[in-house]
Order: C-alpha cells, then structure tokens, then sequence
C-alpha cells in the first residue's frame, strides 16, 4: 500500500500574536483619540501631533513584524519599546505640568503595554521583565515621583507580561510534549504493523523450523537451534523498536513539528469479504457465509481477512492438525462479525498474558491488533475442554486510530 509523509505544525503562539495585532491598532487609535479630546490643554501640542505620526505610522508599517515570532526579531522589539519609551518622556515636554502630576495619560498611553507583551510572547517571562522594568523607569521619570496610581499601572503591566511569558513559555513546552507523544504513537502503529507482519510469515517459518530440527536431530537439531535463537531475536526487536527523535522548527515559537506516515487510500471501491475468506476452506474449516456480497473497505477487509488467517494458523499450532475449525460471518446493518471457532482443547487460564510477556504476541496483534486499528474489536471466549471462539467485529464506515474514515 502507498504511503505518504504528514508533516503537522502545532503552535498555540498564532493566536497571540493576532490578538497582538489588533491590540496595537486599537490602541494607537485610543491614544489619538485621548489626545484629540485633550488638545487644547497641551501646552505644546505640535510635539505631540509629531509624535503621533510617528506612532501611527510606525504601528501600521510594523503590522506584518507581529504577524509571528519569525518575524518579530529583536531590533524591532529595540525599536518598538524605544518608541513607547520616548512617548512617555515626551509627555512632560508635550502636556501641561499640572495634568502630569494629576495622573494624567502618557502620550502612548496603554499602546506601550503592547510593546511589553510583544517581549512576552517573543521571548518568554525573562524579556517580559525586562522589558516591563524598563517601560517602570520611564513612567517614575515622568511622574518625577513615585505615586500611587502610577505604582499601580506599572505592576499590573509588569504582572500581566510575565504571567503571559511564562504561559508562553509552558505552552512551547507542552507542544513538544504533544509532539514527541504523537510520534511515539505513530512509530508503535507502525511497529505493530509490521509485527504482525512478520508474525503471520517469518516468525512462524522459524517456529517451525526450529520445531522441526528438533525432531529430526542431527544437523538440522543445529540448524532448528540457530532458527530459534532468530525467531527471539526477532520477537525483541519487533516488539521495542526505536522511536525517532520528535522534530522541533528551527524557531521553537513556530511550534513543534510531527512528522507521521500514512497509508494512501486505495483506489475503488468496497471488496466482497467473502471473496478473501474462501481460500480458507476446506476440509477441516467450514465457510458459512451470507448469500449477499459483504463489503468492506479493500484495507479494512484484508486485515479482517489476515485476523482471521492468524486466527486458523493458532487452531493449526495449538489444536492440531486434526482440529475441526468453522468460519461464520453475519452481515449486520452497521458492522460486520466474523467468528472463528475450533473444537480444540481451549486455552489455559492465563496462557495469553503469558504468552504476550514472553514476545509471542500473535494474539494480542495478529488478531487484536488489526481490529483496533479499524476501530473494531476481537474478543476471544475460550473454555478448557471445549475449544476456542474469536469473535471479530468491524463497523461498516471504518475509522482507525488517526480518525480516518473509509466510506464503504
């Protein structure tokens, strides 16, 4: 089956930065707005009709520089907090004495907090505290005294951007986190494909090679020996496997990037199940079957169909070769159910958890495996004496694990 590389960015910092954005227009229009109310009790306005050119021409040409973190680099972080800076000095220089010491508005006004919170977002709590320091300086300056609404504003700023750096911060954390999870996922999806794989074939070739050797001695004892000490070797490399090292961009505030493969859809439409159960008839398996098609999704029938297979090669092993073995499926409205029973001697109490301990994991992937991946289930009733039921169930609109759909 083809398959195909995702790559998946995760980043919780975009919509920060958006709301950054419109947060600078709005208060850059605030603040002209506070000076067009107040103009005539400026003493010299045109200093300040100067500096709001400059801000208005400023915040609308640096709009695409807080777009993301890539481009909000650190000279223009400088150049911005240099501005709201100078805005709050000039205040004296602009507006009346009186209205200074009366609390009133700086020339930026609350556009300076926008400059902080880009720190915040950009760099994390450490630059908001730099940056917040710096806008507290500039604001007891102006004031020439340290009074108390202005303590107020400069610790509520001061809180805010630090509390929103290390919110920044624990997010870019928790998406490497995620990252690194989602990887792990889809290389242990990848690993019990492949398990099953190799179980259904190589591993049971060297199981029986090493059985045989065993009977028959002499060199081929030697030879069963060597296939045994493979089919180990193998069982542990197939049920560990290396996980890949999660990638991360080259920016951490892009986010975390996943790189996962997925299985192109095949092309056509539904298969009739049944086509893919009759080669397992035959003297010892009876097929019973519906007189209408079954249809399933090509990908969804063949792993029912591999189930089933691994199901009839456990009778085959742990029953005998003389071991009757009968196949139902029942066509239902939403799901389809396939049984697989045998009139061996049944399975031990506990043979299986046993069984998955030591690496023989026929079962619990070869069978369970495969009907999770299609978002079904395998149950497996088992009674000493009276022989072993496998009970596979599969729904009609087949999601897997990755929230893929399969229409039939």
């Amino acid at each position: 089956m083809a398959k195909r590389e995702r790559v998946m960015r995760m980043s919780v910092e975009q919509p920060l930065w958006r709301a950054l954005t419109a947060y600078r227009v709005l208060t850059m229009l605030y603040a002209v707005g506070l000076f067009a109310t107040a103009y005539g009790e400026f003493v010299r306005p045109w200093i300040a009709v100067a500096y709001y050119a400059v801000l208005c021409g400023w915040t609308l040409a640096t709009l695409p520089r807080v777009a993301n973190a890539a481009r909000c680099t650190k000279r223009f972080l400088a150049a911005d907090l240099t501005i709201a800076v100078a805005g709050i000095l000039l205040t004296t220089v602009a507006d009346a004495h009186e209205r200074v010491q009366a609390g009133g508005p700086t020339l930026p006004s609350i556009w300076t907090a926008g400059s902080v919170l880009a720190f915040a977002i950009k760099g994390g709590w450490r630059w908001a505290a730099l940056a917040s320091s710096l806008v507290a300086v500039a604001n007891l300056v102006e004031r020439g005294s340290p009074a108390r609404d202005t303590v107020h504003n400069v610790i509520l700023v001061c809180i805010a951007s630090v509390a929103i750096g290390y919110v920044v911060e624990v997010a870019r954390a928790s998406e490497c986190t995620l990252a690194r999870a989602l990887e792990i996922e889809a290389a242990t999806r990848e690993r019990e494909r492949l398990a099953r794989d190799i179980h259904d074939s190589v591993l049971q070739v060297l199981a029986m090679v090493q059985r045989r050797g065993a009977v028959i001695g002499g060199e081929a004892a030697e030879l069963g020996r060597m296939a045994g000490e493979q089919e180990v070797a193998l069982r542990t490399l197939v049920s560990g496997g290396l996980v890949p090292v999660s990638r991360v961009s080259e920016d951490a505030a892009d986010g975390a990037l996943v790189r996962a493969v997925d299985e192109e859809p095949e092309p056509g439409g539904p298969v009739d199940l049944r086509a893919l159960l009759a080669p397992y008839a035959g003297a010892m398996v009876s097929l019973a079957e519906p007189g209408a098609p079954v249809p399933l999704a090509p990908a969804a029938a063949r792993e029912v169909a591999a189930a089933v297979g691994a199901a009839l090669d456990n009778v085959r092993r742990h029953a005998g070769a003389d071991a009757r073995a009968w196949i139902l499926v029942e066509d239902e409205p939403d799901e389809v159910i396939v049984t697989v029973r045998d009139d061996g001697p049944g399975i031990p109490e506990g043979r299986l958890d046993q069984a998955e301990g030591e690496g023989r994991l026929g079962v619990a992937l070869s069978i369970r495996g495969r009907l999770r991946d299609l978002g079904g289930s395998a149950e497996l009733i088992s009674v000493p004496g009276q022989g072993t039921e496998v009970e596979l169930k599969v729904p009609k609109d087949v999601t897997d694990t990755r929230g893929k759909a399969e229409q039939r």
